[in-house]
């Protein structure tokens, strides 16, 4: 976004192009407004907090009443929100070849993610869209984004787990897809591998790709992201805390009553890269 994407819609000709455009920009100036309101309350809270400076002070020096910053802190979104980007997100879900079929189908495992993720995303002020990945897996993230597939949905996740420092997402000998510690290495299996069908484990990373974020959802099953999902949800503020605006990796176990997440808790990290 620049001011020649402003002026260039300012002067289209194409009323249909420049609704369009315009539409777009409104999301993204939307998307930038909410996150510079979070960015002035942090900054308010840091002033505080690490400078010992009063609430009257910053409001002194900031140049705004001290009712207006009262009024800021109460209403700002929270510092949370920035675990995600800046906004609009994608978020997407992988499209899964069956047979012969022309058409892929979705998950409907994956389609209960994206539909908690979305929902996340909205109690955040963040302006979320649902993109399909297609079955050849070919894609490219066109905004901060939440890929919920594993490493063989699409090369988008199967390049960033590959660089995982800490990490590795891949089959065993026996052709189980499992996690494992590059270091020590421990493997994590899903529990509905051995025996136990209402147990799943994800794979969570966050990464910088192309001066965006990509936060990856990958589930050893499809079920397991769904429990990722809601790990998030609960625990998104501590999650945060942990790590902040940096890279990290962390292995969540969940259990399920169906398709209902009963519990999820971390099974590994949060752990930055380093």
């Amino acid at each position: 976004m620049s001011v020649e994407d402003f002026e260039d819609v300012r002067t289209d000709g194409d009323p249909i192009r420049q609704a369009r455009r315009a539409t777009e920009l409104l999301v993204i100036y939307g998307q930038r407004t909410t996150e510079l309101a979070r960015l002035r309350k942090a900054a308010i809270d840091r002033a505080h907090d690490e400078l010992g400076m009063s609430y009257t002070e910053v409001a002194n020096q900031v140049g705004i009443s001290k009712g207006r910053i009262t009024q800021l802190r109460k209403s700002a979104p929270p510092v949370e929100r920035a675990f995600f980007g800046v906004g609009p997100v994608t978020v997407a879900i992988p499209l899964r070849a069956i047979g012969d079929r022309t058409h892929g189908v979705i998950a409907a495992e994956d389609d209960a993610a994206a539909k908690s993720l979305t929902g996340i995303l909205e109690s955040l002020s963040l302006a979320a869209d649902v993109f399909q990945i297609p079955t050849s897996g070919e894609w490219e993230p066109p905004t901060d984004a939440v890929a919920i597939c594993g490493p063989k949905s699409s090369h988008v996740t199967a390049e960033a787990i590959e660089a995982d420092p800490y990490l590795s997402f891949e089959p065993d000998s026996d052709g189980r897809w499992v996690i494992t510690d590059r270091a020590t290495g421990e493997v994590f299996l899903s529990p509905s591998d051995i025996g136990d069908p209402a147990g799943d484990i994800a794979y969570i990373a966050r990464i910088h790709r192309h001066s965006r974020i990509l936060l990856i959802v990958a589930g050893v099953h499809a079920l397991g992201s769904v429990g990722a999902v809601e790990y998030l949800r609960r625990h998104l503020s501590e999650v945060y805390a942990a790590v902040g605006d940096n890279p990290f990796s962390l292995v969540v176990t969940s259990t399920f009553e169906g398709t209902t997440v009963k519990d999820t808790a971390a099974a590994w990290g949060p752990k930055v890269h380093s």
